[in-house]
């Protein structure tokens, strides 16, 4: 895994959750805190979420097989799908169980100085992850907000590691005010209705988690100014001179796929039009150096049959490899590619 996958901050959390489990567990023991059971809970949960980082980032370095041609990089993505199951089931599901019992068979905390000293230490450690998790990702964020950075980012670990100490800080907090509150008051409720709030905010946290990894498995593009970069890299203004179609697709968070259809001219030779291919591949490179998969076909681009759309292509009856008996001398006409006659004036459209 590389530093953009956040290794740093998934070692730092890891660290931190298994001993800030261990005490919160201790704690509930010597206190019989409901928040604290479901705090220690979680901790567990998040320390075996980093494992599966840590595994997924491992198993996503295997060579490409025949099975696999284009390698193993989406396994970063699966394995952060499958934390987000983990502290949804486990922590949030877990944690608004034990809230609903509290409340419905309340008992006051004993020797409360035990939840509320690990808890400080819980919030000095989870700070600590999440700010080196804050300075990793500053490395990769650029300009784009939070929000942003967590929609738009590849690579998963760090978004991830970013929400579980977030939560984890909240959570925190809400168990603090749930024991702070039952022995303030004497009464046992404050403390599951403390431990219920935790359930769902890890819940919560879960859903934003699946839905953006779920984006991520299903295939995403390359992000808008790396699309810019390839068109300015593929075109050289002699033999390609446009782009008629292109997809590019995020094979893994550092392996880009592209796929395009570029202009030539007409009278270009074979020899001429395969340098030109071999040359836009190596600017591609250049440019987006993650872009290690590249297939460009050439075509020639007629802008008046793709502004009539008259291909031969969509209309049966005027093709004659569809319909033979209806082929006319009309049809031998050139024409420009298939996605062409879908496609406006612009030859440079994407379809981003």
């Amino acid at each position: 895994m590389s530093a953009s996958g956040g290794t740093k901050a998934i070692v730092a959390a890891l660290g931190a959750n298994l001993a800030i489990a261990v005490a919160k567990f201790v704690a509930f023991l010597f206190s019989g805190s409901s928040s604290m059971l479901a705090e220690s809970v979680h901790s567990l949960a998040d320390s075996g979420n980093q494992g599966l980082l840590l595994l997924g980032g491992k198993k996503a370095k295997r060579e490409a097989t025949p099975q696999h041609p284009f390698g193993y990089g989406r396994e970063r993505y699966i394995y952060a799908f499958l934390v987000s199951i983990v502290l949804f089931s486990v922590g949030g599901m877990f944690a608004v169980y034990e809230g609903y019992e509290k409340i419905k068979h309340p008992h006051e905390i004993e020797a409360w100085y035990w939840p509320v000293g690990v808890l400080v230490f819980a919030i000095i450690a989870e700070g600590f992850s999440f700010r080196t998790a804050i300075k990793e990702s500053n490395e990769t964020r650029g300009a784009l907000s939070w929000t942003e950075f967590i929609r738009r980012a590849k690579a998963p670990e760090l978004p991830v590691v970013l929400l579980e100490d977030f939560g984890a800080l909240i959570g925190l907090v809400l168990a603090l005010g749930g024991v702070g509150l039952a022995v303030g008051t004497g009464d046992g409720v404050w403390d599951g209705i403390g431990t219920l709030c935790i359930g769902i905010l890890l819940i919560a946290i879960a859903i934003v988690l699946a839905a953006e990894t779920k984006s991520l498995l299903l295939g995403e593009a390359a992000g808008i100014d790396q699309v810019d970069r390839i068109k300015a890299a593929v075109v050289d203004g002699d033999t390609v001179t446009g782009i008629i179609h292109m997809r590019t697709l995020h094979l893994g968070p550092e392996e880009l796929l592209v796929a395009a259809k570029i202009a030539v001219q007409h009278d270009d030779t074979a020899t001429e039009v395969a340098n030109a291919i071999n040359a836009a591949e190596s600017r591609i490179r250049e440019a987006v150096p993650i872009a290690r998969v590249i297939y460009l076909e050439p075509d020639i681009y007629n802008e008046a049959a793709a502004r009539a759309g008259t291909n031969p292509a969509k209309d049966p009856a005027r093709n004659p490899a569809k319909n033979p008996a209806g082929a006319t001398a009309e049809s031998a006409e050139p024409a420009a590619p298939d996605e062409a006659s879908d496609t406006p004036a612009d030859p440079t459209e994407t379809g981003h």
